[in-house]
């Protein structure tokens, strides 16, 4: 039954090439979503964690993962918030998002505050020159359209890719003397709650929310993220339809072709089980041929988005290759019932005389 399973396949090369080809898209679908998505998410989480703050504050209308919501408390704050019981550092900070080339979101800083949440480690260079776009050694490269030049590359984790000085990011999106969050360093970690109620007590900043970095880290997972599992669930969908119409397809038609093939081996004795079997193990050998090409392709993805997104991470995780693997196999099976329960109900007379 093997031998035949194998000669049935490359009797009709194009079309099982194809039927792996539909597998393989299937699951390069859902890895690649899993992968860029579930990167960007631990990629955030890294380079947040990196910068050494305890709590951070916000406006009510930032968002979660990336604390994008306009710039709108005063940097004045800072000092305000400095001199709270417990609070040892208060580094406001400007997050504004880049579309500019690539998106990205830069982060605009008051350099000493915010090295004294956790000093930059430089690996070349060091500390800004100026406080605005001035002449710095290094490249050239430009943000929101202005021309900067590269005074320092630090290790990555500290938050932003690019780093400018606040009052410059103030600047250049209209918004002197503003911040868009608060990094906040206390004396001691069983002191954190008692700094959020000191800041929540404050004239002012009672409706601001304050959290810890750890609730922060908590949030940070594909279920508490708005859209994230709507998303893959839909690009799961639609790589399983392809997957199953392309297997149903195939078998369906190789059913068909081989009818007279069908009906000898039921003359022969072979019983309905043994004929939805054939057919199942065809359908089996090319999903699984599709999955070991799916898997290499998404390989090929992700070394691909590097050359053209080198900061763009891309995570392919052993527990998402399983699952991928079983959803793309379980697909392929389910679209190849019909045409085996079909194969099976051939009555051997009819198949003889097929023409």
């Amino acid at each position: 039954m093997n031998k035949l399973v194998i000669a049935n396949l490359l009797h009709r090369p194009l079309r099982s090439i194809i039927s792996v080809l539909a597998v393989a898209i299937e699951v390069v679908m859902i890895l690649s979503i899993v992968g860029i998505f579930m990167g960007m998410l631990n990629d955030q989480k890294q380079r947040t964690n990196g910068i050494g703050a305890d709590l951070m504050m916000r406006p009510s209308n930032a968002s979660t993962m990336n604390g994008l919501g306009g710039a709108t408390m005063n940097v004045s704050w800072a000092t305000l918030l400095g001199k709270l019981p417990h609070v040892t550092v208060a580094a406001p900070a400007v997050m504004q998002m880049n579309t500019k080339g690539s998106v990205e979101v830069i982060y605009g800083i008051d350099y000493e505050s915010y090295n004294a949440l956790k000093p930059f480690n430089f690996l070349e260079g060091g500390k800004f020159a100026r406080s605005d776009k001035g002449h710095k050694v290094g490249e050239t490269i430009q943000i929101f359209s202005h021309p900067f030049r590269v005074c320092g590359i630090v290790e990555h984790g500290k938050g932003g890719r690019k780093l400018i000085q606040i009052d410059t990011m103030g600047d250049l999106i209209g918004s002197s003397g503003k911040a868009s969050i608060f990094y906040l360093k206390v004396d001691n970690p069983g002191n954190e709650q008692a700094v959020i109620d000191e800041v929540h007590g404050t004239k002012g900043l009672a409706d601001y929310p304050v959290q810890t970095m750890e609730e922060w880290m908590s949030m940070m997972t594909p279920d508490k993220l708005p859209g994230f599992n709507v998303a893959l669930h839909t690009i799961t969908a639609i790589a399983v339809i392809i997957g199953f119409l392309v297997i149903f397809q195939s078998m369906y038609t190789a059913v068909l072709e081989r009818t007279r093939e069908i009906g000898i081996l039921k003359s022969m004795g072979a019983s309905k089980a043994t004929i939805v079997t054939v057919v199942l193990r065809e359908t089996a050998v090319l999903a699984v041929a599709g999955v070991v090409v799916g898997i290499a392709g998404t390989y090929g993805v992700r070394v691909l988005l590097f050359h053209i997104f080198p900061t763009q991470h891309f995570e392919i995780t052993s527990e998402w290759i399983v699952r991928g693997a079983l959803i793309a196999f379980g697909g392929a099976l389910c679209g190849s019932l019909y045409p085996a329960w079909m194969a099976a109900r051939k009555d051997p007379i009819d198949a003889l005389a097929y023409e």
